[in-house]
């Protein structure tokens, strides 16, 4: 028996992520490109995809590239820039790469793109916790 990458296995456990389709297309030591397509139900009241959607597509690609190395990474921080909006039945693809990785603590850029088109721009800071994928979290004293 084989035990799966730890992105893998992450985003396995990433009800929130998979319940909208989203799907991990590859990923590698701190890279993963994931891919969703925008529903009738994402868009917002100006006929475009919610930024929260796109936000949590880019947010799901940094997950899996940081915790591609193994201990449980989470996020510290991110900012993220709408390049152009996303509609109804529009497939963006997230690419995340690692920048740094520094004592327990990272930096990820994350490309959304529809086909060669940027959507968004996204910079996330990762912080790891310590324990390997899969433990349950200690409880606070």
């Amino acid at each position: 028996m084989t035990t799966a990458h730890p992105a893998e296995a992450m985003f396995a456990a990433d009800e929130a992520s998979r319940s909208l389709g989203i799907e991990l297309l590859e990923h590698g030591p701190g890279r993963a490109e994931l891919r969703m397509t925008v529903t009738r139900a994402m868009v917002n009241g100006h006929g475009i995809a919610h930024g929260g959607y796109v936000f949590l597509l880019a947010d799901t690609a940094f997950a899996c590239a940081c915790n591609s190395h193994g201990p449980v990474t989470v996020a510290a921080g991110a900012d993220i820039t709408f390049v152009a909006p996303a509609h109804a039945g529009d497939v963006l693809v997230a690419r995340a790469e690692e920048r740094t990785r520094f004592g327990r603590s990272g930096i990820y850029d994350v490309s959304v793109r529809r086909g060669d088109e940027v959507i968004a721009e996204f910079r996330g800071r990762s912080r790891s916790v310590g324990r390997a994928t899969g433990d349950a979290p200690k409880e606070s004293q």
